[in-house]
């Protein structure tokens, strides 16, 4: 059977640097931070007191009440960064046949804001009223249920489900959406992600394991991937979508193509719950499985965006990883951490990032990682690889491979590439 080739038709983004594509990434070449103090609520007495949040994001500026009772925040995100990538894509043409189109949307956590609120409220007051729930509690909660309300709201009847693997959810939906098209099973799939989890429960539970920063003098200086002082990742929050299509169903609507979707690598670490693994062996295996898969030899990457959480062990291995699948065209190739401005969008970070990916490759430029200070190193990483660190560096980019990698040990990566006849 020939497989399919698949190209990217639509861009959408809902990030703390910008609240659509074109702002996110303007942001991103000039090393905007999206930190800042919390504000979703009182954070005064949490061991880290900041995060990535959105800007000015306000609900009714998007939904009407009745439609905003029905939706977690993560579910009113994921819509409005698919409504532009499904515009940018002129994929609202009623035309088109919309059994052969889908929507595979991710989550890491989903509606964990609804299940705080509810559980919340029983704990409070369950004993003397009796179980009283929101009759939109679960469907607000699923995890699948940002997927389901993106094909509602389009009539879009094609395959349709959420990827669920922690923080590599939105890469899998992405290698997913690329597999079905390039098996003629779709035309079409709106593939991404979207969290929301800067509340108590989602600040609180990371701070318990001590996996965030808690840098709090200096928010936007905390997420510093790869610097001998990072200690943790700054949570993030957000959505970002991609418009996946069968080349020739593109090119016979007259579709922009950004770019090709080359191949995608999945591996698991089985080594831990949450660290990943000291010598990045997972990471090593995901990048090298999707290097097989797209038919590329390393040497065909010119950058590769990071997962680069700014940990202080999963960023040693990943460092480590680079330099077993790359050799040594790892130092010619740039490399860098779009998570040192946006934060970590957990299930949303692939997306994102694979929409950062796409960019680089249509204006050749390399998003910088921040936050690194002269000196300010560790002895177990090699600063004679390109992190592009503090400004962005102009150069010609064909191919781009973005890693991702989440709690249980799940990677996933995509390999994104410059469209040619």
């Amino acid at each position: 059977m020939e497989l399919k080739r698949v190209v990217v038709t639509g861009l959408g983004a809902l990030s703390p640097i910008g609240n659509d594509v074109a702002t996110s990434w303007q942001n991103a070449v000039n090393g905007v931070s999206g930190a800042g103090p919390i504000t979703h609520f009182d954070a005064s007495k949490f061991k880290t007191k900041f995060a990535c949040e959105l800007k000015d994001f306000n609900t009714a500026d998007h939904f009407d009440r009745k439609k905003a009772r029905t939706l977690d925040l993560y579910a009113q995100y994921a819509l409005v960064a698919a409504d532009e990538a499904i515009a940018d894509a002129g994929l609202e043409d009623e035309n088109l046949d919309k059994n052969r189109i889908g929507v595979i949307f991710a989550a890491g956590i989903g509606g964990l804001h609804t299940f705080e609120e509810e559980a919340g409220y029983f704990a409070l007051h369950g004993e003397e009223q009796g179980p009283k729930y929101n009759p939109f509690f679960i469907p607000k909660m699923i995890a699948d249920i940002a997927a389901g309300h993106i094909s509602m709201e389009h009539g879009y009847r094609g395959p349709n489900f959420a990827t669920v693997s922690a923080c590599a959810s939105s890469n899998n939906a992405i290698i997913d959406a690329f597999n079905y098209i390039r098996l003629g099973m779709a035309d079409a799939i709106v593939a991404g992600g979207a969290e929301a989890a800067i509340f108590p429960a989602g600040v609180g539970g990371f701070n318990s394991m001590k996996a965030l920063s808690t840098r709090n003098e200096d928010p936007k200086g905390a997420s510093r991937p790869f610097s001998g002082s990072r200690d943790g990742f700054v949570i993030g929050e957000g959505a970002a979508a991609l418009v996946l299509e069968e080349l020739e169903h593109a090119k016979a609507r007259g579709a922009h193509i950004y770019a090709e979707v080359a191949g995608g690598g999945l591996s698991a670490d089985a080594y831990h719950i949450t660290a990943s693994h000291p010598e990045g062996l997972g990471a090593q295996l995901v990048m090298e499985n999707a290097l097989r898969d797209a038919g590329m030899k390393p040497e065909d990457i010119d950058y590769v965006n990071l997962h680069g959480t700014s940990t202080p062990v999963g960023d040693i291995g990943e460092v480590k990883a680079i330099k077993k699948v790359f050799g040594d065209h790892a130092y010619k190739m740039n490399l860098s951490s779009t998570k040192s401005m946006t934060g970590h969008l957990l299930g949303a970070a692939g997306a994102l990032e694979a929409v950062f990916s796409v960019k680089t490759i249509t204006d050749g430029i390399i998003p910088p990682t921040i936050n690194h200070e002269e000196g300010d190193n560790d002895p177990e990483v090699d600063y004679d690889l390109n992190f592009t660190f503090n400004e962005a560096q102009k150069r010609e980019v064909n191919a781009v491979l973005s890693n991702t990698f989440g709690f249980g040990g799940h990677n996933a990566a995509v390999i994104l590439k410059k469209y040619q006849e």
